[in-house]
């Protein structure tokens, strides 16, 4: 008998800020808000789909989908990769970037994958039924954005 090593699945965010400084989140068919993100694509034998070349490649593309907005993900943020539950017994790593918005101009949609979008402030944000590591992630963001650190260099995204 060959022994399996457990898989984890591992899920990108983005906490990405329009011009007014509200974070962009997306509420799930649990009724949690969320940050937006999800899953690395492997791709598809036949080439239709290719696979995702990182984790910020992935997070850049989901944000797209899922909102609309194009964004380049910067650095991971302090305290943003944990392990969530979301239901008993499925575990879900949480792997969290900073991102900086290309669109502020256009309105963020929302897709057939969440049931609703919404713009918060920083202090909105602490009374949403949403995950604490989700908290603590916009709550890091928006301290290295008022800090005037959220510029990425060259040598930050390597």
């Amino acid at each position: 008998m060959s022994y399996t090593p457990p898989l984890w699945p591992v899920s990108v965010k983005g906490v990405a800020l329009d011009a007014h400084a509200r974070v962009l989140l997306l509420r799930n068919e649990r009724d949690e808000w969320e940050l937006p993100g999800g899953r690395l694509e492997i791709g598809s034998g036949d080439g239709v789909q290719l696979p995702d070349t990182s984790p910020q490649r992935a997070l850049e593309r989901e944000i797209q989908e899922e909102t609309g907005w194009d964004v380049e993900a910067g650095p991971l943020i302090d305290g943003g990769v944990w392990i969530y539950q979301p239901i008993p017994g499925r575990r879900v790593l949480i792997v969290t970037y900073g991102c900086n918005v290309l669109t502020p101009d256009r309105s963020p949609v929302v897709s057939h994958e969440h049931k609703q979008l919404g713009m918060f402030s920083a202090d909105d944000v602490l009374g949403l039924n949403m995950p604490d590591g989700y908290k603590q992630a916009i709550t890091a963001w928006y301290g290295r954005v008022n800090t005037g650190s959220a510029a990425v260099d060259e040598y930050e995204r390597m």
